[in-house]
């Protein structure tokens, strides 16, 4: 039989697993598979993470918006959502920190729309 050399199949299928990982890794042919696997984990806890990320971000740019206007009795973002679920406005919370930003007076409107 005759003498197969596998060298380029072999780097074929390693390049194939390299295109996961980044940095020195990448260049570690045992290392690739734990890094593969690793990527894979913080890729699938960072989807949850991104939601809480942006639902904390929407909360403080309503209690920024609402916090500028003191006159108003919604001076606090529990209150001012507690009287939104209330009233049975269907705004959740993206909604509402759009129009915080875009339109401060319109929301100071649906507040006292609210009362």
């Amino acid at each position: 039989m005759t003498r197969v050399k596998r060298g380029s199949i072999a780097r074929k299928r390693r390049t194939k697993f390299r295109l996961f990982i980044r940095g020195a890794h990448s260049k570690l042919t045992r290392t690739i598979p734990q890094q593969k696997v690793k990527a894979l984990v913080s890729a699938h806890r960072d989807r949850d993470r991104k939601k809480r990320d942006f639902r904390s971000l929407w909360i403080s740019r309503i209690n920024a918006i609402i916090a500028q206007n003191k006159n108003n009795v919604y001076c606090i973002y529990s209150k001012f959502m507690y009287n939104l679920y209330k009233s049975q406005l269907l705004l959740n919370r993206k909604i509402v920190a759009q129009i915080a930003i875009l339109k401060g007076n319109c929301l100071f409107m649906i507040a006292k729309e609210i009362i």
